[in-house]
């Protein structure tokens, strides 16, 4: 018996050793965490437990027999964070490149199973050249059973990826199907085809981090929904992105202790511009109705035009749809429809309460909008919206123009509750715009048509630029102080709480993608 304790623990620190002895995947590793490094950073003190530490490979041509690895790449098992069980899986670079093998495959999707059979989360922490090609098909089989799993799982379970190194070729697919891909600055990127093949095939000359880094997916391609500046604040950000999901798609937000006290917020009354052409930052309207410094932005630097996010409200995790003027006015254009539509069906699936912070002037006109599909794309949006059952109420704090009035998460498409601020302007157009139509023949034939139209302008935003005709139909449900609106959230999302909405017999909608 002391035999095999002893063959047990050799085995076992030859497994947490992985191919240590690989040149360039010690260099790779400089100055980095290694993959069980990860595991125990992210998981709370003691918590994890392995599975498949003694796995190897299959693999006998090309010389394989003769480098054989406990693990066989990557680390996988399970654990707590903040006392909430976790299932993750840490690839290791150290061996064969981290590359992907049927048995290196076979463990991810074991952890996969449980995870699902559980409801608890699943964390990928991504450091792969992608495909082991001395297996062939047997690689390419693996990473399939993988993305099956990744679209069962969808809407079920959270799913995090979070990219610490090289992530090429089949390997992007998992992260892409997953609900968040968090990377890693300078560190690391993600492409189906490298710099060389790109090179080969259109003569382009371009860099890893120039073709797929954090920056070019978080920035131009939305690929990435965060980026950390080293692994250990991608682990944190992991924690914290944790913190405001359910553990699975039948339970409720997390809550945390709050106890009602001054809700006022009179800084709201002043951040609007009383010019209605006056750009100002949707940031600060978020920052004075959520609990103090509880906004965690998601896909920060790309579309910019409208913001989304986490946020707490009295200790209630909730998520956040909000258009900014200080971008291109706070239009809705292609990229902007497709990150609201996402984050909103995230929220819808996981059954967290949805905020809609409306100052839209209406969708982006241009040649170039229109044949890239804003006609498509915008109607992922207004579907997403209208297809949620989640508590949603909406704040009008300036504009809402035209269709954008409507997908903007009106009460026609399924709004529960519908505030609007006194200044609202609520249209299908704004005032000058809607004048020279309207009275275009009264204005050319006016003895002085400037002032002519100067004066139906007035007209039009007498009778439109306020809140107050919507309300008499009841597209508004109140009309409400800026200062008074925390307040009036607490409570309109305390009501909704127990909200349950029938939803026809269907196998699933169609979605424009």
């Amino acid at each position: 018996m002391e035999d095999k304790i002893q063959l047990l623990n050799e085995k076992i620190a030859l497994a947490k050793l992985g191919g240590g002895a690989n040149r360039i995947a010690k260099q790779h590793e400089k100055k980095r965490l290694t993959a069980r490094e990860r595991v125990e950073y992210l998981l709370d003190e003691g918590s994890f437990e392995e599975i498949g530490m003694l796995v190897t490979h299959r693999t006998t041509e090309f010389g394989m027999d003769k480098e054989v690895y406990y693990g066989d790449g990557v680390v996988t098992g399970y654990g707590t964070i903040n006392g909430r069980l976790v299932y993750v899986f840490a690839q290791d670079f150290t061996v064969f490149g981290g590359s992907l093998s049927e048995t290196h495959a076979e463990k991810i999707c074991k952890v996969m199973d449980l995870a699902m059979r559980n409801g608890a989360p699943m964390i990928g922490l991504n450091d792969s050249g992608g495909a082991r090609i001395q297996e062939g098909v047997r690689s390419l089989g693996g990473y399939a059973d993988i993305f099956h799993r990744n679209v069962q799982a969808s809407g079920v379970i959270p799913q995090i990826s979070a990219i610490m190194g090289p992530c090429a070729g089949g390997a992007v697919y998992s992260p892409a199907i997953t609900d968040f891909t968090i990377m890693v600055e300078n560190n690391s990127y993600m492409f189906v085809t490298g710099p060389n093949v790109v090179k080969t095939v259109t003569n382009e000359e371009v860099t890893s981090e120039e073709l797929g880094g954090a920056s070019t997916h978080s920035t131009k391609s939305g690929v990435a929904h965060l980026t950390s500046p080293n692994g250990v604040e991608c682990l944190e950000d992991i924690k914290r992105l944790l913190s405001y999901i359910p553990q699975n798609n039948k339970e409720k937000t997390p809550k945390l202790p709050y106890t009602l006290g001054e809700e006022l917020r009179e800084k709201l009354d002043t951040i609007v511009p009383e010019n209605a052409n006056k750009p100002y930052d949707m940031h600060e309207v978020i920052d004075g109705l959520i609990d103090e410094d509880s906004f965690f932005e998601i896909h920060k630097d790309y579309a910019e035009n409208i913001v989304v996010g986490f946020a707490r409200l009295a200790g209630r995790s909730i998520g956040i749809v909000a258009n900014n003027p200080m971008y291109l006015a706070g239009c809705l254009d292609v990229k902007s429809s497709i990150k609201a539509a996402r984050f909103t069906r995230f929220c819808d699936c996981f059954n967290i309460p949805l905020l809609v912070l409306v100052d839209v002037p209406g969708f982006l006109p241009g040649t170039d909008q229109e044949w890239n599909g804003i006609i498509v794309h915008g109607a992922k949006l207004l579907y997403a919206l209208s297809e949620a059952t989640v508590p949603k109420v909406t704040v009008i704090t300036r504009k809402a123009y035209g269709g954008a009035y409507d997908v903007m998460n009106s009460k026609h498409i399924g709004a529960d509750m519908n505030f609007a601020w006194p200044g609202a302007e609520i249209a299908v157009m704004g005032a000058k715009g809607a004048s020279e139509i309207i009275f275009k023949k009264e204005i050319s034939e006016a003895a002085d048509p400037a002032a002519k139209l100067l004066e139906k302008e007035a007209e039009y935003a007498e009778l439109f630029a306020n809140p107050y005709t919507a309300a008499q139909r009841g597209f508004v449900d109140e009309v409400i102080l800026p200062r008074d609106t925390r307040r009036k959230l607490i409570k309109a999302f305390a009501m909704l709480e127990n909200k349950e909405v029938p939803v026809p017999n269907r196998k699933h909608g169609n979605i424009p993608l």
